[in-house]
């Protein structure tokens, strides 16, 4: 049975995450979560006292980066130069700073080559903001995924309360009005929809609806792949 990648792009805090982790389990795909890789060049480069507005200092620092996933617990987990940063990556002082991370060039052709390596040989699902338009253009299905700002400031709110993140809602509705402008004007790979992308308006959805949903459509997508092989 050949494998098919997937590609799921959208907007902050519209469930991309969560809807790539539920497909992939379902599956038996690998999840790969791009932000997550964002943020956690993000937490390195504050860590190390790095002023994120000078690129070349950005850029000067990108080889001492290693990013990679383990499952813990069943859950992908995000380490950082062999260190679990998973609950790091998601504080509010990182989402204030990813998308002006995002926004340099070399950091995305850093990242870029690694997710491509990663989706080589197909039975992926990663989930992003160009994974459809600049990572996997030949992705077998592609997503992209939104949903009203006011429920997506309220479903971000209730997960980062949930890890015990302290964090208010009109601060997080605020950062996630910045960081959509931001991917969506950026020079290097704005967030788009792709010309061949489903869009999916989760605004009225449930994750359980929402998954069923795309895994009809990752479902047929398969089918139609091992058709049209013989196989």
């Amino acid at each position: 049975m050949k494998k098919i990648n997937i590609a799921i792009d959208g907007y902050s805090s519209c469930g991309k995450s969560t809807l790539a982790k539920q497909l992939a389990r379902e599956l038996n795909y690998i999840y790969i979560d791009s932000g997550a890789m964002y943020r956690a060049v993000t937490l390195f480069l504050l860590q190390h006292n790095i002023n994120i507005q000078n690129h070349d200092e950005v850029i000067g620092k990108l080889d001492e980066i290693d990013i990679y996933f383990e499952y813990l617990d069943g859950n992908s987990t995000t380490f950082l130069n062999g260190k679990n940063v998973e609950k790091d990556i998601r504080k509010m002082d990182i989402a204030k700073q990813v998308s002006h991370v995002a926004i340099i060039s070399e950091v995305r052709q850093k990242l870029v080559k690694q997710q491509q390596h990663l989706g080589r040989d197909k039975g992926v699902v990663m989930d992003g903001r160009d994974i459809s338009t600049v990572v996997f253009p030949d992705a077998e299905l592609k997503i992209f995924v939104t949903a009203e700002i006011d429920i997506r400031a309220d479903r971000r709110f209730q997960e980062l309360k949930d890890k015990g993140i302290e964090s208010s809602l009109e601060e997080i509705k605020s950062n996630l009005r910045d960081r959509d402008y931001i991917d969506s004007t950026r020079e290097d790979s704005p967030l788009t929809q792709a010309e061949d992308a489903i869009l999916l308006d989760n605004t009225s959805l449930d994750r359980a609806s929402q998954l069923k949903k795309a895994l009809e459509w990752a479902q047929e997508r398969i089918e139609m792949l091992n058709s049209s092989s013989g196989s």
